[in-house]
């Protein structure tokens, strides 16, 4: 449609430089009060799909015009005209004052509702075919079986399966492949293999279909093997048969997501569906990294992305932390004027909150011309991991003066917010809001929610109190909370308590042993220090290496603690043993007790000054320029004399470095920090 568009908007521009080139007597003579409106001009006209605004034009023409008359043939052409335009309801107005329907204005109907996902009104239309004694055919049905599909409507497939079988229309391709679709997507898979193996021809669409059917429904390997047998046959997959894998391939295993590498390397025509997919394949087991390299990748190779495209990758920019690349990716959107677009615009807002931004976040909030539920949330989780959680509770309430109802993820991220603020008495009020008035059922994440803001806030007995209320059983993220909490406060009873449900629970995470071992570190028990770390090696448990990301002029650059692996490590160690020095002039004194280890304070020293976000700091300063920001991702929570170093580096370089932990966001300018030392 785009090209038609493009083309008639050539032709138009066209016609406009010729027009201005006539004479008067010319104009005169082509002047629009002189052209007779034929039926066959206009039926050249909607072939051509005119914007919404000429349509209504020339369907006014065509109704007023005594020589013209609305003839069935330009009845259907209209609604196929209104219906690319979006006009629905015209459509369907067009529809239902036709005198003489056949089955041409019934398939027009039907195919304009799903093709906007209106799938219980298009079966609507097919059950008034027989109303009208209108017979379906080959085209009705599959559009039929596509609103079955679309509406997970089982029944009206089973009537329309047994239809098309009554008039032996059920060997049809089309229709073929419509009912293996519609099978899969009810979760009729072994009728779905049936339809597939019945049909004595196939096209890959049929097996996309019958891929999809198996991934929709989580077996994997079962997708897999039809995939194996496309190759068999020498049937070449193509972007559809990645898509169709997509929903089995969230937070997969490695070898999954290698599978489908291996298929889109091996793809003779990549289209822009097959980078699509891939991109979202990286993005979805996080693997930020590589979506962002293949994103790069497909703009070295000329292709466009779409709105699809973008949305898929902006999330990836957001983990990385990868701003440049967010805001070329932004003005890209501008550019190609994708706004509005609701989902795009969620993305780029989230991209922005993940990278901190606050200020450009609000931007895009404050222009989106339409907010749901779920930008409302984004902005109040971004104020929220910011230490905003005053701006965070407002907007919140915001919202709902607006009239939305909150979900149970708006309530996670603003009983987080308070939670991050230590607004302990207004995170107690949502939390009852949400069961009390909204009567939302707690769910897991409500739960770590609220240990988290009562241990925050020092009340971890009364934390472990609510715990043991739950209504259900403590997960991994609300025994990790509460351990978390008793690090915090130094309270090892409850935290002995916390450790050993984790230690049962996930045996082999090494962060809860280290979490264990700074409870006694801070206490100075150092032989159970020891005895933990014994454990840990006896078992095989390594502990979780620190790593940073630092974007630097477009390109993430990673660091891993004590990292002498990157090119310029020995101008990197340098500047940091200077920048060290440069501190402890200043008063810096490294906090030993964040380090695990009974060994020498000078020992002691040396682990805390080589952690991930120091060396990924001093690579910024060495490669951009005095006064640029910096910003760092890190995988696990800032230990607190790197916090203490930061402040200090801000303060010291005359730089604003901002850092993504596990947690939170820590914008540090001058000598302090956004967190107010609370987190």
């Amino acid at each position: 449609m785009l090209t038609k568009f493009s083309r008639l908007s050539r032709r138009f521009s066209k016609t406009n430089q010729i027009g201005s080139s006539l004479t008067p007597a010319q104009e005169a003579k082509l002047n629009p009060k002189c052209i007779i409106l034929s039926e066959d001009l206009c039926s050249q006209t909607l072939d051509m799909y005119p914007d919404a605004k000429t349509l209504k034009k020339l369907h006014s023409k065509i109704v007023t015009d005594p020589s013209l008359g609305l003839s069935p043939s330009l009845a259907i052409k209209l609604m196929r005209a209104y219906a690319s335009c979006e006009e629905l309801s015209t459509t369907r107005h067009l529809f239902d004052e036709s005198p003489e329907r056949n089955v041409i204005f019934f398939n027009v109907m039907i195919r304009s509702y799903v093709n906007h996902r209106y799938y219980q009104d298009a079966l609507s239309v097919y059950c008034a075919m027989s109303k009208d004694a209108v017979s379906p055919d080959h085209y009705t049905y599959p559009c039929v079986l596509k609103a079955c599909s679309g509406s997970e409507n089982l029944p009206v497939g089973l009537q329309t399966h047994a239809a098309v079988a009554k008039v032996g229309l059920d060997l049809n391709l089309f229709i073929g492949n419509g009912l293996v679709a519609m099978y899969g997507k009810c979760g009729c898979l072994v009728e779905a293999r049936r339809v597939l193996d019945e049909m004595p021809v196939k096209d890959v669409v049929s097996w996309n279909s019958m891929v999809a059917g198996y991934a929709q429904n989580g077996q994997f390997e079962d997708a897999l093997s039809i995939c194996k047998e496309m190759e068999s046959m020498n049937l070449n997959r193509d972007g559809g048969t990645m898509a169709s894998l997509l929903p089995a391939v969230t937070n997969t295993s490695s070898e999954n997501v290698e599978f489908l590498r291996d298929m889109f390397e091996g793809l003779a025509d990549r289209s822009l569906v097959s980078w699509n997919v891939m991109i979202a394949v990286y993005v979805n087991n996080s693997m930020a990294a590589e979506a962002v390299n293949l994103y790069s990748r497909m703009e070295a190779g000329k292709l466009k992305p779409d709105a699809i495209t973008i949305a898929s990758i902006l999330p990836a920019c957001g983990d990385l932390s990868a701003l440049s690349l967010g805001r070329r990716i932004h003005k890209y959107i501008e550019k190609k004027r994708l706004r509005p677009n609701l989902s795009l615009e969620n993305a780029l807002l989230n991209m922005y909150a993940k990278c901190g931004c606050l200020t450009e976040a609000k931007e895009v909030f404050d222009s989106m011309q339409s907010r749901d539920v779920v930008s409302w949330t984004s902005m109040i989780s971004a104020y929220g991991v910011c230490g905003k959680g005053r701006v965070a509770v407002s907007l919140f309430d915001k919202m709902r003066d607006q009239g939305l109802v909150p979900d149970s993820i708006a309530f996670v991220s603003v009983i987080s917010a308070c939670s991050h603020s230590g607004l302990l008495e207004e995170g107690r009020r949502y939390y009852h809001l949400m069961t009390e008035e909204f009567k939302i059922v707690p769910r897991i994440e409500h739960y770590s929610c609220m240990v988290d803001l009562l241990g925050r806030a020092g009340k971890v007995d009364e934390a472990f109190i609510f715990v043991k209320q739950m209504l259900v059983d403590p997960n991994e993220r609300v025994w990790g909370a509460l351990l978390g909490a008793c690090r915090v406060h130094s309270n090892m009873g409850v935290g002995l308590i916390a450790a050993d449900h984790l230690f049962h629970m996930v045996p082999e995470q090494a962060g809860y042993y280290v979490l264990l071992s700074n409870i006694y570190a801070k206490a100075g028990q150092w032989k159970k220090v020891t005895s933990i770390r014994s454990i840990m090696k006896s078992k095989g448990i390594k502990k979780t290496p620190g790593i940073s990301n630092v974007e630097v002029k477009g390109k993430v650059f990673t660091f891993l603690a004590g990292d002498k692996s990157h090119p310029h490590s020995k101008e990197m160690y340098e500047e940091l043993d200077v920048l060290v020095g440069k501190l402890k002039e200043a008063g810096y004194v490294p906090e030993t007790d964040s380090a695990l280890h009974d060994v020498e304070e000078e020992d002691k020293e040396h682990h805390l000054a080589v952690h991930s976000e120091k060396l990924a700091i001093v690579f910024a300063i060495l490669n951009t320029n005095p006064g640029t920001p910096i910003r760092i991702t890190k995988n696990l929570r800032v230990c607190g004399d790197c916090h203490t170093a930061i402040k200090l580096i801000s303060k010291t370089t005359e730089r604003e470095i901002v850092v993504r932990d596990t947690n939170r966001f820590h914008h540090f300018k001058g000598e302090a920090c956004s967190c107010g030392d609370y987190w």
